[in-house]
This record gives structure tokens, C-alpha cells and sequence, in this order.
């Protein structure tokens, strides 16, 4: 199976669902992220141009020690419209990949980036799919959608999925802490203290030491579990 996570910014899909991709990855699957921006304009120190080459720096090596690939749209930091070149950029993404799962931003946001994300994201998967819109790559549909749990994005989050992360935490963590964001230092927010606390209580919940909570389009159940999504 094929993963593609798309996220508004270097270290969202990480952050949320990094945990998922390496147990995809550590079982033989594949993966890719992809960013929409490199997310670099929230550095207190760092001019963005310098944190946009931090950031993809530091997410090619997170996304490689994740097993996935890395890639990149041309957008900016706190610019990310919803629009029909960007869903269309990811569509091409999307057919160029031949994902069977897609996991991104859900619907709501207290940062626009990520709804602007998750409107591409829904765009870019229905103009995938359709034969009719003449790109580079054939049309492709994808199987299976989820939307991943940040802190950012909780209104109208209700997480039906949970993938028992247990024999991948501590790996994922050592990983993504090679983001200053994860580390701390940047922002006021303490990332690793919340993705610590949080796979605990969503283990609870799924029945596991750790797990990630994942959230599909309304109207598909609940489950939990390890292997396949």
C-alpha cells in the first residue's frame, strides 16, 4: 500500500500522523509527504527565506528516517489560498503517486492554511479521479481518506480511528525531535509534551499503550488496530 500525506506545512503530517507512516513503513509499505509550504514564517529569530531552507532541510531527512519521501509545492507560509491551481498541483500529485491512502487536515481550523489545506486536498482527490481533466499523469481514485488530530484543528474533530502506534513511539519520536519546531525553542506550544500525552490517552481509548487518532469523512464507523488502516 501507498500512503500520501498532505499537510499545510513542514511538520504537520509529521507531527499527526508521522507515527502511522513509520509502522506502514517499517511493514513494507510506502509513503510520501507532501508539503503545501514549508511553513517558515513562525520563527522568532529566523528571516523566512532562512527557516524555508531549515524547514525543507529538516523534513527531508525526518520524512527519510520515516521511510517516505518528501515533497513540495511552491506556496508560502500563512499565502495558502483555496484555490483551483493549488488543487489541481496536489491532483497531479496525487495521480503522479498512486496512493491507495490519503491522510490530511480535517475540515476546521483556527489556521487557515489547514482548511485552505483540506479544501485543496478534497479538490485536488475529485479532480484526480475524473478522466476528463487532461494532466501529465492518468487519472487515479483513492481508496481510503483520513484526517489527522492537531491541536489546531479540533473543531469538529471526532476521531474514529485509532492505529496502535506502541512498537514505533519511541522511534518516531527520536525522529521527529530532528525538527527544531518538535524540540522546542520556537514556539510557546510544547509539541513533544502534547504528541506524548495525547498517544497515551488515544492508546486508552484504543485499547493500546499509544495510539494516533485518525478521523475518516462522516458516516464510516469506528475501528481500531495496527495493520491495514
Amino acid at each position: 500500500m501507498h500512503i500520501l500525506a498532505i499537510g499545510a506545512h513542514a511538520a504537520d503530517m509529521e507531527f499527526t500522523c508521522g507515527a502511522v507512516i513509520l509502522q506502514y513503513t517499517k511493514a513494507g509499505h510506502s509513503a510520501c509527504f507532501l508539503h503545501c509550504t514549508p511553513g517558515e514564517k513562525g520563527h522568532p529569530r529566523l528571516e523566512p527565506e532562512a527557516y524555508a531552507a531549515q524547514k525543507v532541510r529538516e523534513a527531508k531527512i525526518v520524512d527519510g528516517a520515516l521511510g517516505a519521501t518528501a515533497r513540495f509545492l511552491p506556496y508560502k507560509d500563512a499565502e495558502l489560498l483555496a484555490s483551483e491551481t493549488v488543487a489541481l498541483d496536489i491532483a497531479d500529485v496525487i495521480r503522479e503517486e498512486k496512493p491507495d491512502i490519503v491522510i490530511t487536515h480535517p475540515a476546521h481550523s483556527i489556521h487557515d492554511d489547514h482548511a485552505n489545506t483540506h479544501i485543496n486536498t478534497m479538490r485536488g482527490l475529485f479532480l484526480a479521479e475524473l478522466p476528463g481533466i487532461r494532466r501529465s499523469y492518468p487519472a487515479h481514485g483513492v481508496a481510503k481518506i483520513y484526517f489527522a488530530e492537531n491541536w489546531e484543528d479540533m473543531e469538529g474533530f471526532v476521531a474514529d480511528t485509532y492505529v496502535d502506534v506502541s512498537e514505533v513511539f519511541e522511534q518516531w519520536l527520536e525522529i521527529t525531535s530532528q525538527y527544531e519546531l518538535f524540540s522546542g525553542g520556537i514556539s510557546s506550544f510544547r509539541y513533544k509534551d502534547y504528541y506524548q500525552a495525547l498517544s497515551i490517552m488515544r492508546g486508552c481509548l484504543g485499547r493500546s499503550p499509544r495510539a494516533v487518532a485518525l478521523m475518516r469523512p462522516p458516516g464510516f464507523g469506528r475501528q481500531r488496530g495496527k495493520l491495514p488502516l
